[in-house]
């Protein structure tokens, strides 16, 4: 990456913008009242999602390794792809993207949110939760689908894709991590992504809103982490 660490970090920053702008675009077209897709369902969130990442992996990419997940980061940097000295910057410049994405999404459908009296549902704009609450298999559930997520991108950097057509392979793996692993979680995967909407949600004055449920929030940051490290891990394992 021939940039400086700030463009790199303009990059990360407006990469995850662009992530939660179009990721939780599509959750609060879906659970928001009176939108023309309302309750149009869980496979066009997960598409949603996954268009989200390649669009925002194709708008950055020339700026930045486009990581736009702290999880990737810091599997990266397991994995000896990337510097550790650079960590804790890119994950501060996701988090303050994943915030600015929300915000836009909040101005986006400001109407809607006055039409919806579902608290939960609000929050799901902008954070995830579980369909079971159980903190150790909520916990496992998102280690899991991030470990699968950190160690394909990693396999990926093994092959050689025609020029241009990674992020588009990159989109088709959340959203099969999506499609197969997200029902238990609504699979964050990426703590940037569940945590600067949940501290968007948090300070915006939302219509109808109820509490940012905070109680839940440390378990899509941890659990990520533990998927990064882990799928970082086989990896290097395997080639070994």
């Amino acid at each position: 990456m021939d940039t400086s660490l700030w463009q790199q970090l303009i990059g990360e920053f407006f990469g995850t913008m662009i992530l939660v702008l179009l990721g939780d675009g599509v959750v609060a077209a879906n659970v928001l009242k009176k939108t023309k897709s309302a309750e149009t369902g869980w496979l066009l969130i997960t598409i949603g999602w996954g268009l989200g990442v390649t669009m925002a992996v194709y708008a950055i990419g020339w700026l930045s390794p486009a990581h736009i997940n702290p999880a990737v980061t810091l599997g990266m940097a397991v994995a000896g792809e990337f510097a550790w000295a650079s960590v804790v910057p890119y994950i501060v410049a996701q988090v303050a993207g994943g915030f600015a994405g929300a915000v836009l999404v909040w101005l986006h459908y400001m109407p809607h949110f006055a039409e919806t009296n579902d608290q939960e549902s609000i929050l799901a704009v902008f954070s995830t939760g579980p369909a079971i609450r159980h903190s150790a298999w909520n916990l496992i559930s998102e280690a899991i689908a991030t470990t699968v997520l950190v160690y394909g991108l990693l396999a990926f950097t093994q092959g050689q894709f025609t020029e241009g057509l990674n992020p588009l392979v990159v989109g088709l793996l959340v959203t099969a991590i999506g499609i197969s692993l997200g029902g238990t979680t609504g699979y964050a995967i990426n703590p940037a992504r569940d945590l600067g909407p949940r501290i968007a949600h948090q300070v915006l004055p939302i219509a109808n809103k109820g509490t940012s449920d905070w109680a839940y929030a440390w378990i899509p940051i941890i659990g990520p982490f533990i998927g990064a490290v882990a799928g970082a891990g086989i990896f290097l394992l395997i080639t070994m």
